[in-house]
């Protein structure tokens, strides 16, 4: 679209791959520039802070939070080079047009760009939903002002967030241990961990048992000659399932009315049923009709592409960012459903085209969000552009990766515009009487697919991997009431009861976002934050939560309920949307969280104890640092009280009768009184400490365990854990396991051999002693300060004298290793398809395409880890591309150059001095200046800026 003639416009975007595909839809007279996301924030450190304002009391917050919550706002470092040019650019143009993205953050990026270019040309804001053509051209065409509102709610939630964090976290770097962090959403979603964590340590199993039977019709017609039922009910009582059994007990539950069958009742029930004649006693058939699901929205693409395509949140949101600013798709941050109506028309067209006139419905779907407060305006995710390109037209174009999440969208967008999946379903009933008279009654389903619809193109994955999908057909004999059946074979099967299933990252954005606490833009971050904190692991796709989770929220929950309850943390997200649509003042919102007033704004809890700063400052002192760091396990067969505590060096057990204080544990040491304490090895689970294992810890297992005795001197030999991994120790000597070996199976003789390293092997000529050793990077020998590695740990207790000193004569240089074999061979990636191996590298173990290496993280065994974690690792490491390269350093080769060097630094240094001084000058001026203007206060709390 032409600019008007001789008019120069800037149009700045948040990448330069949008500004870049932007750039070729915009003619002549259109500068493209990028901002390359936030410009500025509040300060991370005290460094941050401007010198004139270190000596305020809120300085620490960065937030005037006694003059109408000001905020100082300054440029970040790695972003004042591009301010520069935008700054220059702004006064080389005639008018400015801010294409930052279409939701709050996008705004407050606008309008911090205003406030720091401080533009003396017009400012136009430009909003799109995608980056097509006919889009681009059309925003350009309609532009608007910047929405205030909008831009206070954003600015309010950054206030809020820092309040909250830089208030709370102190809290816990006294109490449970320095560098902790708190946050407003990140706290809440790792109590939801937290609590699914404690369900299943408090949860108790129960076995319980069923028959199943194998039936035949005598004259097989329609459908399939044998089926499968289950026993429901014996003489009119139903049979117990897993879910009449009290989760915490392993009990049927109290006036469940069922009949618990265990092996030998439900053995000898089958026994009496064999030969027994089957009857059909009953037979109900009802239509089936399943609607399409809604379009995308953030949360539901994040949670499918968990489900179908391992992947994480962030790669998810990565991947989507990359379709979005290429044109693929439209914007990826949306918790809307709706589609427009060109967008229905192209899908409605796409139908026919592939699937026929029959699978559109006679009117399009429209579909109404169940997100609270959802942006009805904006789009669901869906392909770009009035014309949807299939998978295979973009094939090409894509990676890997890219292609699997736009195949993913553009088959639930068609799938969300065709005829709904309908069929038959059909419930049976069967009886069997036997000798004695006992009615026993089975149970059968099944489901046909008369016309799958929108399955044809689209089934939605579920959480539970057990689960039927969707398109799955159960196909039954065509059975009428009072039909004989026999059976070919009467099994009695056991089952155990389950514990609730752990979070994935899939799962607990829902969870997250049925709560109503964060938006689409903070479910990816939440995800990633709270790894990074250490307060959730992966294991798999299961979010597994550190024991240092377990104090940061136990301490939240015993003093802070409130800033951690779900209720109070979604009205806060109810709040922050009242602000944005111009219902709410942000700094009355503010008031009432931090200083507690009682005006009727903020929450009223919060409100009558004092608002966060009383609470957090007031009740330091009722926080008892040891009771938030132990967290009860269970009282042992001995009465002592086994609790996990967390210390500076980790988690570990501790055992005591009640009222008995336990020996002080020495500094940096892993002991303390002998038997009542014991480490808890990396990568256990919380709910994996059950009696049992800590029995073991304590006794064996990853605690201390005693091998034998050495015969020359009598000592005990003990394995221990310690914090850099098992190790041997007797008396003195102390001696690390080697990589070969497993705490599980070592011998009394290969701790003998480890203990005798350092091995002195003999004399060299020169009277220095020659020794084998294991150290950081593996086996080797050494004399004096040489060293030579060795190609395996069994050549540490083989090597001979001669064979140690020919090593040493060995140019270092030309010292090589073999190469070890890989730990283990994972197979083809499903990005990339290159082979995957785990090879054992100088820092640990590591995964590798041949191209790309991606280091195991804490809580990751060669062992367990998976392929499609591996694809995701080595992805992660691709996205942040090489590392930089560290320049050289430049050494003087003479020493006169060095001396002209020292010459031309003194020389430089009075420059700088001179320079300083003239600089102190005009800064003083400046702010002579600067103190005669007056600005006047704006209506929604003035800025500083700097």
């Amino acid at each position: 679209m032409p600019s008007n003639a001789g008019t120069t416009r800037l149009v700045i975007v948040e990448s330069p791959a949008k500004a870049k595909t932007i750039s070729g839809y915009l003619g002549p007279g259109y500068v493209v520039e990028a901002s390359f996301g936030h410009v500025r924030d509040l300060p991370r450190n005290a460094a941050d802070v401007p010198a004139r304002y270190k000596g305020e009391p809120w300085a620490r917050l960065g937030v005037d939070v006694d003059n109408g919550f000001h905020a100082l706002y300054v440029v970040s470092a790695d972003r004042k080079q591009q301010i520069s040019k935008l700054t220059k650019l702004a006064k080389e143009v005639d008018e400015i047009f801010l294409a930052t993205d279409e939701d709050r953050e996008g705004e407050a990026i606008a309008w911090h760009l205003v406030e720091t270019l401080k533009p003396k040309v017009p400012v136009r804001r430009m909003v799109f939903h995608e980056i097509t053509k006919p889009a681009i051209q059309a925003a350009v065409a309609n532009p608007r002002e910047i929405d205030r509102d909008l831009v206070d709610a954003q600015e309010a939630r950054r206030i809020l967030d820092r309040l909250y964090g830089y208030e709370v976290s102190p809290v816990l770097w006294k109490k449970v241990m320095p560098k902790l962090s708190a946050g407003r959403v990140q706290s809440v979603a790792t109590r939801i961990v937290v609590e699914r964590e404690r369900q299943r340590m408090a949860f108790r199993t129960a076995e319980y048992w069923d028959i199943l039977a194998t039936l035949a019709v005598a004259k097989p017609g329609e459908g399939p000659r044998t089926f499968n039922a289950t026993l429901v009910a014996l003489n009119g009582d139903r049979i117990a399932t897993g879910k009449d059994f009290e989760p915490t007990t392993g009990r049927v539950r109290a006036g469940a009315g069922v009949i618990h069958l265990d092996s030998s009742g439900a053995r000898g029930l089958a026994a009496r049923l064999e030969g027994r004649p089957f009857t059909v006693t009953r037979v109900e058939e009802k239509p089936y009709r399943r609607r399409p699901y809604a379009p995308f929205i953030t949360s539901t693409l994040q949670q499918e592409a968990a489900r179908k395509l391992r992947f994480s949140s962030q790669q998810t949101m990565r991947t989507a960012q990359r379709l979005y600013e290429n044109g693929y798709i439209t914007y990826m941050r949306t918790d809307s459903v709706n589609l427009s109506e060109t967008a229905i028309a192209a899908a409605r067209r796409q139908i026919v085209e592939l699937y026929g006139e029959r699978s559109v419905p006679p009117e399009p779907r429209r579909y109404t969000g169940k997100v609270k407060n959802a942006q009805e305006a904006h789009e669901a995710i869906r392909p770009a552009g009035d014309n949807f390109r299939t998978p295979g037209d973009v094939a090409k174009e894509l990676s890997a990766e890219e292609f699997k999440l736009y195949e993913l969208i553009w088959r639930r967008t068609i799938a969300s515009q065709m005829t709904d999946a309908v069929g038959s379903s059909v419930s049976v009933r069967i009886r069997a009487t036997t000798a004695g008279g006992e009615e026993a009654d089975f149970g059968a389903t099944g489901k046909t697919i008369t016309d799958p619809g929108f399955l044809r193109a689209y089934v939605e994955s579920s959480d539970d991997e057990n689960a039927e999908a969707e398109d799955a057909e159960r196909r039954l004999p065509n059975l009428v009431k009072d039909q004989p059946l026999t059976a070919d074979q009467l099994a009695a099967q056991g089952h155990h009861t389950q514990p609730p299933a752990r979070y994935t990252e899939a799962s607990l954005v829902k969870a997250l976002e049925e709560l109503g606490i964060g938006r689409p833009s903070t479910y990816a971050s939440i995800m990633q934050t709270i790894q990074d904190r250490g307060y959730v692991v992966k294991r798999g796709q299961a979010m597994i939560p550190s024991f240092l989770a377990f104090a940061v929220i136990g301490l939240m929950e015993r003093h802070y309920p409130r800033l951690i309850d779900y209720d109070f943390t979604a009205s806060m997200e109810n709040e922050l949307d009242e602000i944005a649509g111009g219902d709410h003042a942000a700094v009355d919102f503010l008031t009432a969280f931090y200083f507690g007033t009682t005006n009727g704004a903020g929450d009223q809890d919060i409100a009558r104890s004092g608002g966060l700063k009383k609470l957090v400052t007031e009740n330091l002192s009722d926080i008892d640092a040891r009771s938030v760091n132990s967290i009860p396990l269970f009282t042992d067969d001995e009465g002592r009280e086994v609790v996990v505590r967390v210390g500076r060096f980790g988690p570990y057990l501790q055992r005591a009768l009640p009222g008995e204080q336990p020996a002080p544990k020495a500094e940096g040491e892993e002991g303390g009184t002998p038997g009542d304490r014991a480490p808890i090895p990396e990568g256990l689970a919380p709910d994996e400490l059950t009696p049992e294992k800590v029995h073991e810890l304590f006794l064996g297992g990853g605690g201390e365990r005693k091998l034998g005795d050495d015969p020359s001197t009598g000592e005990p030999i003990l394995l221990k854990s310690g914090r850099f991994g098992p190790y041997v120790a007797s008396g003195e000597r102390k001696s690390s396991l080697l990589r070969s070996q497993s705490p599980d199976s070592l011998t009394l003789d290969e701790a003998l051999k480890l203990l005798s390293l350092p091995r002195v092997i003999g004399v060299a000529p020169d009277g220095a002693e020659v020794v084998a050793n294991n150290g950081r990077y593996g086996p080797y020998v050494k004399r004096g300060d040489e060293f030579r590695s060795l190609d395996s740990e069994d050549k540490m207790f083989t090597v001979t004298l001669d064979e140690a000193l020919a090593l040493l004569a060995a140019p270092k240089t030309r010292q090589r290793r073999a190469a070890a074999p890989p730990l283990r061979e994972m197979g083809a990636d499903p990005l990339t398809e290159k082979p995957l191996v785990i090879k054992d590298g100088r820092f640990g173990p590591y995964v590798t395409d041949g191209e790309t290496n991606a280091s195991l993280r804490r809580g990751q065994t060669p062992e367990a880890l998976t392929l499609e974690e591996a694809s995701e690792m080595l992805a992660e490491k691709r996205a942040k591309g090489p590392a930089p390269k560290k320049a050289a350093k430049k050494t003087t080769a003479k020493k006169t150059t060095a001396k002209k060097t020292a010459t031309k630094a003194t020389a430089t240094k009075a420059t700088a001095t001179k320079a300083t001084a003239t600089k102190a000058t005009a800064a003083k001026s400046t702010k002579a200046t600067t103190a005669k203007k007056a600005t006047p206060a704006k209506k929604a709390a003035p800025t500083r800026a700097d």
